[in-house]
């Protein structure tokens, strides 16, 4: 990416490099370390950064294991981190030095929180810990000094579809329903009692944007672009982002919403494992939609 933060303009969700943020440490900012384990960041973090587990998101909501946690419970965490409106946030995360768990998906998972939450400047860094560290960037065992704020919670409701939105939308001609896991699961072979997808929607792997060395860097965005139109999420259409348990789609709901702009974005966080657990809802096996 050419220009940091990027893209240009006043986006909600906006990613820089790590060269940008080695500029701006000192800025006014929060920096959350959101690496697959407390040992990880203990090792070895960003200076200034302190930590935030993607954990603290989710929460068991009628035997579901994988809802969003009510906004009551989120706001004094988030206030805990120091984050406060109108100032950036910045976030990222690396495989991890101790426990090697990183996939990437934990700084989309907390940058998708935060927006849904209704912060209004967040940062990501593409590349992540790792590219920072090949770069020889400064590391630390040391935690930061950081006051807590008194952030309040708006949450963006027209971010997510519910699983009955999900069923009057998904087939309609202007609609295009994207699963975002591998293809292996996407086609059955994942962990879920009714494994495959829901009927119509389209595989985009999300893994499949990501430089397939570091799963924390976006590819050229013309190539994701491609990939993208490759599969019909052309600008013209609503796009539903979903995915097995609403990770893996908050990558593709930052990539359509804020990294190439479409104007009509929409996340179902219930995913395949609320829609599978309900036995009237069909599922369907292979690579077809249908």
């Amino acid at each position: 990416m050419a220009a940091h933060p990027f893209p240009s303009g006043e986006g909600k969700v906006r990613w820089v490099s790590s060269d940008w943020l080695a500029d701006h440490l000192d800025d006014d900012m929060v920096i959350i370390d959101t690496q697959p384990n407390i040992h990880d960041y203990i090792a070895e973090h960003i200076p200034g950064a302190v930590y935030a587990h993607e954990g603290l998101l989710r929460v068991n909501e009628y035997g579901f294991p994988q809802v969003l946690v009510p906004e009551d419970a989120i706001e004094p965490i988030i206030g805990r981190l120091g984050v406060e409106r109108g100032k950036p946030a910045l976030v990222y995360t690396g495989v991890g030095a101790v426990k090697k768990w990183g996939d990437g998906l934990e700084q989309s998972k907390w940058a998708y929180g935060l927006a849904r939450f209704g912060h209004d400047k967040i940062y990501v860094l593409d590349g992540g810990l790792d590219k920072w560290k090949a770069e020889g960037k400064e590391l630390t065992q040391m935690f930061p000094s950081k006051d807590s704020s008194d952030f309040e919670v708006e949450v963006n409701a027209d971010y997510f579809v519910d699983m009955e939105d999900v069923k009057e939308m998904k087939d309609k001609g202007n609609v295009i329903m994207l699963d975002a896991r591998p293809p292996a699961v996407y086609e059955g072979k994942g962990v879920w009692a009714r494994p495959g997808h829901i009927p119509g929607s389209v595989n985009l792997p999300w893994a499949s944007l990501m430089d397939p060395n570091n799963t924390r860097l976006f590819k050229p965005v013309n190539e994701v672009r491609r990939l993208a139109e490759a599969v019909g999420a052309t600008k013209d259409k609503i796009i539903i982002c979903s995915c097995g348990t609403g990770r893996e789609a908050t990558l593709e709901f930052l990539t359509f919403k804020w990294l190439l702009d479409y104007p009509s974005v929409h996340i179902y966080e219930g995913a395949f494992t609320e829609w599978s657990a309900y036995p009237l809802n069909p599922v369907v096996t292979g690579k077809n939609p249908y």
